[in-house]
């Protein structure tokens, strides 16, 4: 028997063209998802050069040159000049001899395009196309890669403005880390220094560790285990202070503890529960439970204190800051902002009932890690 080979069907040569052209700006993306950079322009340009086909491509900020590449560069020296022309024109232009002067008669270059490249309606720099002619086509081509590339640029700036907005949160929830505690905290080390010296070391450590762990620089989410560590530092320190008044059961699933979370998202819950918990009648019972939910893990808080009203709760979720929550408004918004409206706080509360609240996030997210 013969077996004859099936060719696989490739499409179209236009269904192909497709194809090379949107790999190629999925190699440029990147780069260009980083910002307008030295670093980023070098790592996109050849891949921009590619869509266009032409002998050179430049990319600059608003004053000169941060990449080139193809023939020719001896031009490098004009971009800045046709740069700040097309900024101060705010659209694109075609540059001709007479602005892109060449002393080579061989060279390939005797025009360019110039097109801004546009963030929040603020011109950030320009992608310049150098040819030996402008023609339409080429020039609509230019403009349209400059659009997407200002795209790419402005997805950069959301990313870097989301990146400032959670730390602004999370310093604003620093912020509103209780001056008594640490002053409590401080008091009752303070007393156990003559009566059980090796236990005022350890209360030390473990207020060291703790505002370490709060006031950290470096990141904006953490595993699920740190924030449970830095929790149970807490709540030392705080029985510590209480005594026999404050119970606390820990129940942890080990399976959720590399879960990557935001950075100061429990230790809140935790003190609202406390602070709450030991109102009005001196005494709390507080439960946190950390349960593995297969693609999820679920995370509860619960004290058995005097209960709120639920209307002042939406009033603190919703960030009504004259409310007596500790971050309650600011956890709830960035869970939301990082997995979606659907991981959002979920309060269980009534006058004379207690106070639970449940943190429920995927175990793995896009973007999200340690």
């Amino acid at each position: 028997m013969r077996l004859r080979a099936r060719r696989r069907h490739l499409g179209t040569e236009a269904d192909r063209a497709t194809f090379r052209t949107l790999h190629t700006a999925s190699l440029a993306s990147p780069a260009l998802r980083e910002g307008l950079t030295v670093t980023s322009a070098e790592r996109s340009i050849r891949h921009l050069r590619t869509l266009l086909g032409t002998p050179a491509v430049a990319l600059t900020d608003t004053e000169g040159p941060l990449a080139w590449d193809g023939v020719a560069s001896h031009h490098v020296g004009q971009s800045a000049a046709l740069a700040r022309g097309t900024v101060s024109e705010g659209h694109t232009r075609v540059a001709l001899e007479r602005e892109v002067r060449c002393p080579v008669p061989a060279c390939p270059i005797r025009q360019a395009i110039v097109s801004p490249l546009v963030v929040e309606e603020r011109i950030v720099g320009t992608l310049q196309v150098f040819s030996g002619g402008a023609t339409a086509a080429l020039v609509r081509a230019s403009d349209e890669v400059a659009q997407w590339v200002s795209g790419q640029l402005e997805l950069a700036e959301l990313d870097a403005s989301r990146t400032r907005l959670m730390e602004a949160e999370v310093s604003a929830l620093r912020a509103q880390i209780s001056p008594h505690f640490i002053y409590n905290s401080l008091g009752a080390i303070a007393s156990f220094v003559r009566t059980d010296p090796d236990r005022a070391r350890e209360l030390l450590l473990d207020f060291a560790d703790f505002t370490r762990y709060s006031f950290r620089r470096h990141g904006e989410f953490t595993t699920l285990a740190e924030e449970l560590r830095s929790v149970e530092r807490y709540l030392l320190l705080e029985q510590a202070r209480f005594g026999d008044r404050l119970a606390v059961t820990l129940r942890i699933a080990p399976e959720v503890l590399p879960v990557a979370v935001p950075f100061l998202c429990i230790q809140p819950l935790v003190e609202n529960a406390v602070r709450h918990g030991l109102a009005g009648h001196g005494t709390g019972q507080i439960t946190i439970v950390a349960r593995d939910l297969g693609q999820e893990c679920s995370i509860e808080v619960e004290d058995d204190g005097s209960g709120e009203d639920p209307d002042r709760v939406r009033r603190a979720l919703a960030g009504d800051a004259s409310l007596d929550s500790v971050g309650l408004g600011n956890v709830d918004a960035r869970l939301r902002n990082t997995f979606g409206d659907d991981y959002g706080l979920v309060v269980e509360t009534a006058p004379g009932a207690g106070t639970k609240v449940i943190v429920r996030v995927p175990k793995f997210a896009p973007g999200v890690h340690a």
